[in-house]
């Protein structure tokens, strides 16, 4: 007796660590399930044919192609020979990654022009939301991101008006209607999303609480902050930086963007893979903050030259502004000041997704970061 029941323990103890693993690994994969963030790259084939050898689907959920053009109403492909290729190519990727959704970006800086007519009257509205459907469903295509640039402001010189405001939402409601179609016919998910300005003005003219109710995603383009200023600052940073008075930047826009109604479960914190160089008037402050003089430039190569090349190199010196959590370079010969995102940034912004619920984080673009530094922090991070 005394000897069964050492055996009865024993297997006891043995069905409890069995269950107690079980239960581990069940709560272990529910948790990944619920922190499943998505990572959105932008892939430029406006510049024509893309090297798809550099993009790697296992680090990716969604590829972003940029850009359709908005023509007399219509979706409109630029560049057909190239861009029909393109798709080809990046859906091949799914060979490697069949969760991977390759979607149309329209629209874009230089290509948001003819929004605000496509979208005026019903009428125009239904036959360029018919236009970017029939281009999902011809391309065997996983959804469309709208880059409107921007709605009821001027853009790259685009027409804009007061009705852009409503309008915008229409084209949503519209769009997610002819979407949830395409989806009910061929049982595949299909995304909505908006990349949309990351301050507080686009919010103005929008109706971003509305908007939500129709998309998968939003894609906070909190980047280009420099753009225009009169001063050298971050381009890109996550905090307010104390060396220069300023109210945008991308934790703000996030908070502004759930204020509006739109659920931090769409929001995507957008990473900029390039940088911005300016030309400055003084050393004070290794240039931040200083006075903008002119060479106003985006960084070409983007971050994989800034690494390679430029960080403590050609009398550049890597500075660190720990309050907005964002790098920068300064030559003090040359006062050439460069605003940029690296692995510190980075590992940073994908940290305050982590804290604050968020869907994820998006990058533009893929070839400006060719050997991937930071879609691998990206990568790691998330």
């Amino acid at each position: 007796m005394p000897k069964l029941k050492c055996l009865n323990k024993i297997l006891m103890m043995g069905l409890t660590i069995v269950a107690a693993i079980v239960f581990s690994l069940t709560v272990n994969a529910q948790t990944a399930k619920q922190h499943k963030y998505v990572i959105i790259g932008y892939v430029g084939g406006y510049h024509g044919l893309v090297d798809t050898t550099m993009v790697h689907p296992s680090k990716l959920n969604v590829i972003n192609y940029a850009f359709v053009d908005v023509k007399n109403n219509r979706a409109f492909l630029t560049n057909l020979k190239t861009d029909t290729i393109n798709f080809q190519y990046l859906l091949n990727l799914k060979k490697i990654n069949p969760d991977l959704k390759v979607v149309i970006s329209i629209g874009g800086w230089g290509w948001s022009r003819n929004f605000s007519d496509a979208v005026l009257s019903d009428t125009a509205r239904q036959a360029f939301v018919a236009s970017a459907i029939v281009l999902v469903r011809k391309y065997h295509l996983d959804g469309i991101d709208i880059d409107w640039e921007y709605p009821g402001m001027i853009g790259a010189g685009n027409i804009y008006r007061d009705s852009d405001k409503h309008n915008y939402t229409l084209m949503f409601r519209d769009l997610r209607h002819g979407l949830d179609s395409v989806e009910e016919e061929t049982g595949k998910r299909m995304l909505l999303s908006a990349a949309v300005g990351g301050f507080k003005t686009f919010l103005l003219h929008t109706e971003m609480g509305k908007v939500a109710q129709y998309l998968n995603y939003v894609n906070l383009m909190t980047y280009d902050y420099s753009h225009g200023d009169s001063v050298a600052i971050h381009h890109t940073n996550l905090f307010a930086s104390k060396q220069y008075s300023s109210n945008e930047y991308a934790a703000t826009a996030v908070t502004d963007f759930e204020s509006a109604g739109v659920p931090a479960n769409k929001l995507v914190m957008g990473i900029a893979f390039y940088g911005h160089s300016v030309k400055v008037i003084d050393n004070e402050q290794h240039g931040l903050g200083a006075k903008v003089v002119g060479g106003r430039i985006q960084i070409g190569g983007g971050y994989t030259f800034i690494k390679d090349s430029l960080i403590n190199k050609k009398g550049f010196k890597y500075y660190k502004d720990k309050n907005a959590m964002a790098p920068y370079l300064y030559n003090a010969d040359t006062k050439q000041f460069i605003s940029f995102d690296d692995e510190w940034s980075v590992k940073n912004k994908c940290r305050y997704v982590h804290e604050n619920d968020m869907a994820g984080v998006m990058f533009w673009e893929y070839s400006s970061d060719k050997k991937e530094y930071l879609l691998d922090e990206i990568d790691n991070d998330l």
